[in-house]
């Protein structure tokens, strides 16, 4: 397999129009314009994102002219893909250009920036804040009604009687028109993002007469089947402090490992292949667990780090987590201020002790460094705290 045939099937759902049109152009020689969009409702990306970006680079290294665009401008109107309701709070401009401060930054850990073929940062707010009402309706004009409500989402909220805001109806226009503005060849994202990158796609037809290629890239998930995301709670952030980052992915489920390998490492197909098979054949998940926690350390951060990391995890979690000597406390509420609980299992003396040790980062929950005073503990059975170097608790219901 080379470089095209992997770009085009690692971590890869469908493409449209055909795999086989986008394969003819890649190896004509011609170089492509192609974007994936960011949206700041939040301020760090997370290995969620890891998908589209690792495909980014892939394009890139094949000489590619890269976007890495920042939705400050569709973030206004609110992104409906996978949400059962419409948001609570629209951010403003303003606030979506705060979020997105460290993007580059963040991203820049897996795409180039600088060099010769350095990818090009665009915000759409540039262009979307200045459309006129005329261009407005124009856009909505290559549209129908039907069109727009036969969205599996908007099908389902209307059955169970809930609102949609009209706000969220003018995303995929918004998003859509990014493909004109910018004039490119493909889009890529998330298979949440498939009506959104087709409206793209239909618009720079009826445009720039022209053919828009759309690879849609399968969601990250954890045990329970959701997208690891902002909205699902379940968020990985690239910008975890190593320690952080390796203990968080090996509290992954084992059944995210192989997924991970495939869509967010570089590791080789071959190897990957090796893992699933002596997986499906009963190896213990372990190994591979940390040799995924590894390599995405590593790569977010140096070899160094991840040595660290990795040794950080053996010695404080691994090795206590496997003994049978860690203390056992029954509680009977399903949710408690974890300041209550690091005072009610006699961690510590005061909450105004377990404040500080939170604040200094020195309470884990299930090898999460918690950080926020005002976290509450979901109580589950086997979930171990930590605080300090050694006193461990392990949870039972």
């Amino acid at each position: 397999m080379d470089a095209i045939e992997e770009t085009l099937s690692r971590a890869v759902d469908k493409i449209y129009p055909s795999r086989e049109a986008l394969v003819k152009v890649l190896r004509s020689g011609k170089k492509i314009k192609l974007y994936q969009g960011f949206d700041p409702s939040g301020i760090q990306l997370h290995i969620g994102h890891l998908t589209g970006l690792m495909k980014l680079r892939q394009f890139q290294k094949l000489g590619h002219q890269v976007i890495f665009l920042v939705g400050d401008g569709t973030g206004q109107a609110g992104d409906p893909s996978g949400k059962s309701r419409t948001r609570d709070k629209f951010l403003n401009r303003e606030e979506l250009r705060e979020n997105a401060r460290d993007y580059v930054l963040q991203a820049s850990k897996i795409i180039d920036f600088e060099g010769e073929n350095k990818a090009e940062i665009l915000y759409n707010g540039d262009w979307l804040n200045r459309l006129s009402l005329p261009e407005l309706l124009e856009i909505a004009g290559h549209f129908t009604l039907q069109q727009l409500e036969e969205r599996d989402m908007y099908i389902e909220r209307k059955n169970q009687g809930i609102p949609i805001n009209f706000r969220e109806f003018l995303y995929p226009l918004l998003q859509g028109y990014d493909s004109v503005a910018m004039e490119v060849d493909l889009e890529i994202g998330g298979t949440d993002q498939t009506f959104n990158m087709l409206c793209g796609r239909q618009l720079v037809k009826d445009y720039l007469k022209k053919e828009k290629f759309v690879l849609t890239t399968p969601l990250l998930t954890d045990a329970s089947g959701k997208k690891i995301g902002k909205t699902e709670g379940n968020v990985i952030a690239l910008t975890s402090i190593p320690e952080d980052l390796y203990g968080l992915i090996m509290n992954l489920p084992d059944t995210a490992i192989i997924n991970s390998f495939y869509y967010i490492t570089d590791l080789p197909l071959k190897e990957v292949k090796q893992m699933e098979d002596s997986l499906d054949a009963g190896d213990n998940p372990m190994k591979y667990k940390k040799q995924l926690a590894f390599r995405l350390t590593r790569m977010l951060n140096s070899e160094k780090e991840a040595l660290a990391a990795q040794a950080y995890f053996e010695a404080v979690f691994q090795k206590r987590s496997e003994s049978a000597d860690i203390p056992e406390f029954k509680i009977d509420r399903d949710n408690i201020p974890l300041t209550e609980l690091l005072l009610t299992l006699n961690m510590v003396k005061s909450k105004g002790e377990a404040k500080r040790l939170i604040r200094e980062g020195a309470v884990d929950v299930d090898r999460t460094r918690i950080k926020d005073e005002k976290y509450s503990v979901a109580v589950t059975d086997g979930r171990v705290i930590r605080t300090g170097k050694h006193k461990f608790v392990r949870l039972r219901k």
